[in-house]
């Protein structure tokens, strides 16, 4: 291990260098540095009348290694942009005022929490309109404009036992014993959670007294929607008795301004959930899907009458899933995302389910990797406002309407002239398993020369219910800068595909999609321009429990970087961050009842057959994927004598691998270098 965590101190010693040689000019490929130079957008937001877009800009500030976030504005017609909310502590959840002249917004402009904010745009005027002892969220305005409605953590007291004695005055005594009671008493990137609850609170939008709306040991989640008369508000949560241990379970619910009183609007087994009332008040749309304990489920649209009656599935005949719905004006029809072939789309639902496409090429924050994603918004005249992206751009503003959409932002041009990029192409593949067709992209270096003899990199998405697309990956784009050829796929199990696809691997994960990716390896040697005898593979989460599965029953790769893995499926599912989802919707019974089940699936099953040197990476505060699991594979790995490495990315979180630049350019290097040192000699040109 020791030996691993040196070699990222050299690795990140040579980034910053000071007694490095200079450059003899700029750098004509992606380079580790560029990372803090990226922007993206993210979170549109259409003013009600279509005449402006508020959207968060994002970019990394290269001295505290971080994300900041802006709020700008942009003009449809022209593309004119200007910044609305900026500074050291920026901002961000724009969300406009019915009338659209307001803008609330959630910054740390004055002070360490994060607190509502209210600009009038007429005058440029900004007040903090309450006072809150944390960060809102699923800000919404009433349709009168009075009030905005928010959810927020309300600490409770937790689990008490026994008296504490008391401390003499000046004494300095260990901390308090921590008692946990709780099912779920962590998560990824919160760490261990404080007891308590969120729930629903208003304050009028020009100040005043917060006032809480919900109360008792449950959690509101999802998007708030206002009714039409601004006196209830619409909601999802789980208000069953025993909630915590039911992970798929919720309900749509209203509650009362006046009264406080509750109703709930549907009676299911499986989760209904962002919910969001017609313009007119009469119906409200809403997703979810009928639970059947699968591991993958197509989420539908949904609408009902405003009291609930006369549900009814409006993309039933779809066979994908459907999330963000937004009326249109009108009343008339709904407006949501879905992902058909990794490709995200936007389209709009009829009330007799008709559907039709109006936006394509969404493309989402994940910048390290090329997960589908994207976001979007439309106002009442039926313009939208999206992220868009490809392979060679990071999600940018796009406004347009039938027409389609026009990119109107251009945040990385500057740092792309002149630079030569990785080429991303679709890559035809058959399963050698079936001869389904697998979608495949493989990227090729910059300056690709198809008549040389390129290593390949076999990069692998999570999930293992996810998907990739032809979209920006920082990783992709720094291995084929590296002189590595790369591809990438959606194996069976992945989403956009269709729900038999995904669940291909319902109970049978990892299975036959280690066939599909074998086929994806042998599809790009196929080429002509990959070095067989020079294969790498890695992956990160499902990602990572497929690089170490294939290396157990593989040798034909070099090398391998099993990042943030499953390795032993009882040891997972009794130390991640959802224990009462992964036993129940992934295997047929608790580890105790069925030991065979989870050993025969866990790549330690096949650590015996391991002959690859295989890094080990892993954030030291991951929940999701515990430091437990990659500290097995690492210590098997050890006592058969298999090269190996152990990386623990400080501070980290399964979520937050690669979210601050340093470390992200630093484990893409150790991969780099790892790879490096068991690449055999380059092939002859052909």
């Amino acid at each position: 291990m020791r030996s691993g965590i040196l070699a990222l101190g050299v690795l990140l010693a040579a980034m910053g260098s000071a007694n490095a040689d200079p450059r003899p000019g700029p750098e004509k490929m992606f380079a580790p540095e560029d990372l803090f130079s990226l922007e993206w957008a993210s979170d549109p937001q259409m003013r009600p009348d279509g005449g402006a877009v508020a959207y968060v800009r994002s970019s990394y500030d290269v001295m505290t290694d971080s994300p900041r976030r802006a709020i700008w504005l942009a003009a449809p017609g022209t593309g004119e942009q200007r910044p609305l909310v900026s500074g050291p502590a920026g901002g961000g959840s724009p969300r406009w005022s019915p009338d659209g002249r307001r803008l609330a917004y959630v910054s740390s402009a004055e002070g360490d929490r994060a607190q509502l904010f209210v600009r009038w745009m007429d005058t440029g005027a900004t007040a903090r309109v309450a006072s809150l002892p944390g960060g809102p969220d699923s800000i919404a305005w009433s349709p009168d404009g009075r009030y905005l409605a928010y959810t927020l953590f309300e600490p409770d007291e937790g689990l008490s036992l026994g008296k504490p004695m008391d401390k003499p005055e000046g004494a300095k005594w260990a901390e308090p014993l921590t008692i946990i009671d709780q099912m779920n008493y962590r998560a990824d990137g919160a760490g261990y959670l404080k007891p308590g609850y969120n729930h629903i609170w208003i304050v009028p939008s020009d100040g005043g007294a917060p006032r809480q709306l919900t109360f008792g040991a449950f959690d509101e989640s999802s998007q708030l929607s206002w009714s039409a008369d601004s006196r209830a508000i619409v909601f999802a949560s789980n208000r069953e008795k025993d909630w915590k241990r039911a992970a798929q379970e919720s309900e749509i619910f209203a509650v009362d301004l006046a009264t406080g009183a509750i109703s709930q609007l549907t009676h299911r087994k499986g989760p209904d959930a962002e919910p969001a009332v017609s313009p007119d008040g009469k119906l409200i749309a809403y997703t979810g899907f009928d639970d059947h304990l699968r591991g993958y489920e197509n989420q539908r649209l949904y609408v009902m009458n405003r009291d609930g009656s006369n549900s009814r599935v409006l993309t039933g005949s779809l066979d994908r899933s459907v999330q963000g719905p937004q009326w249109a004006g009108d009343s008339r029809s709904v407006y949501v995302a879905y992902v058909d072939h990794g490709v995200t789309k936007v389209a709009r639902v009829g009330l007799n389910g008709k559907m039709s496409d109006v936006a394509s090429g969404l493309a989402g924050g994940g910048l390290d990797r090329p997960y589908s994603g994207g976001d979007f918004s439309v106002a009442g005249n039926g313009a939208i406002a999206a992220t868009v992206g490809d392979s060679h751009t990071p999600p940018e503003l796009a406004i347009g309407g039938k027409g389609g959409l026009r990119r109107s932002s251009r945040l990385n041009d500057d740092l792309f002239l002149g630079k030569s990029l990785a080429n991303v192409e679709a890559l035809p593949v058959n399963s050698s398993f079936d001869k389904r067709a697998i979608d495949a992209w493989i990227v090729t270096p910059p300056n690709f020369d198809p008549n040389k003899k390129y290593p390949l990199i076999l990069e692998i998405h999570g999930g293992p219910f996810a998907s990739y697309g032809p979209v920006w990956s920082d990783d992709d784009q720094l291995y084929a800068a590296a002189g590595y050829v790369v591809v990438y796929s959606n194996p069976r199990g992945s989403t956009s595909y269709g729900d038999e696809f995904a669940n291909q691997l319902d109970r049978a994960y990892p299975g036959h999609d280690y066939d599909d990716l074998m086929s994806v390896v042998d599809a790009a040697i196929a080429k002509g321009f990959v070095d067989a005898n020079n294969l790498f593979v890695t992956g990160g989460s499902g990602g990572g429990v497929l690089s170490a599965w294939i290396i157990g029953n593989t040798d034909r790769f070099k090398a391998a970087a099993v990042q943030k893995p499953v390795i032993n499926w009882s040891s997972f599912v009794l130390n991640s961050d959802g224990p009462s989802f992964f036993y129940r919707y992934w295997f047929s019974s608790p580890p105790w009842e069925d030991p065979d089940a989870y050993w025969k699936r866990s790549p330690l099953s096949l650590v015996g057959k391991v002959t690859t040197p295989a890094l080990v990476i892993v954030g030291d505060e991951d929940y999701r994927t515990p430091v437990s699991e990659s500290e097995q594979y690492y210590e098997a790995l050890q006592i058969r004598g298999v090269p190996t490495a152990l990386v623990k990315v400080p501070g980290a979180s399964h979520g937050s691998i690669a979210a601050r630049p340093s470390q992200s350019a630093a484990k893409t290097l150790a991969i780099l270098a790892w790879f490096d040192k068991y690449r055999a000699t380059p092939a002859s040109v052909k």
